[in-house]
């Protein structure tokens, strides 16, 4: 279980958290929703160490991670895809996963299975990353992440740009990864309705601070939209 407490956290002296809780449930999605400028990402950096907190904790499998480095926090089970699609553009789709790979026990069968939840990526092994469309790029960022095993997979506006089938895909994907034991999900998303499908649990924010927060479904869409208005 991810356990964020009274988290504050900003760029220089510009504070953009404001003291937020979230937890994410063992074996469950918790998607955190609002506007740009709500804090969403900074609340995602803070998590995997881009940026370092100034007050609150971040426990996770009951150990306060917030002083740790972001390769310790990938070793401990961290995977974070950021916004935009990365990937390495000159290499080939086969090459960005081996890249992850290597070095890895299990490294080609890592590599099967992540291809094996985007089955789309098959046809295009040796197409260079930097020629694949925004959905494909997508797909690979959240494979290349999953070769990584990790139990927390952290993800940041993961249909931005994406054409809705992929989108489809994607929800589903991340709905399967949830199912499996020891799999969590962290989902930053503006879009209500994928949101709140794929989440357990959802938390929304708005100027640094969580506004409204309950399980997830689509019949806490109505309560979401509310809350995003203010």
């Amino acid at each position: 279980m991810l356990e964020i407490k009274d988290l504050k956290a900003g760029y220089g002296r510009t504070e953009v958290l404001h003291g937020v809780s979230v937890t994410v449930p063992d074996d469950a999605v918790a998607s955190v929703l609002g506007h740009n400028g709500a804090g969403k990402s900074t609340l995602l950096r803070a998590v995997v160490g881009i940026i370092k907190p100034t007050a609150g904790s971040i426990l996770f499998n009951g150990e306060d991670i917030a002083g740790l480095r972001p390769h310790q926090r990938v070793a401990r089970g961290l995977a974070y895809v950021p916004q935009g699609q990365q990937s390495f553009g000159p290499l080939t789709t086969l090459e960005n996963l081996r890249l992850v790979a290597d070095g890895r026990k299990r490294g080609k069968a890592l590599v099967d299975e992540a291809l094996d939840m985007f089955p789309a990526l098959k046809p295009l092994l040796a197409r260079r990353a930097g020629l694949l469309s925004g959905g494909q790029r997508q797909q690979l960022a959240i494979a290349r992440a999953l070769i990584t095993e990790p139990t927390l997979l952290i993800l940041d506006e993961p249909t931005e740009g994406i054409q809705p089938n992929v989108v489809a895909e994607i929800e589903q994907t991340i709905m399967n990864l949830a199912s499996r034991s020891g799999m969590r999900v962290l989902l930053v998303e503006q879009h209500i309705g994928f949101a709140l499908r794929a989440a357990d649990t959802y938390y929304v924010l708005a100027a640094g601070r969580v506004s409204s927060s309950g399980r997830g479904g689509a019949s806490a869409a109505e309560t979401v939209r509310t809350a995003m208005l203010i």
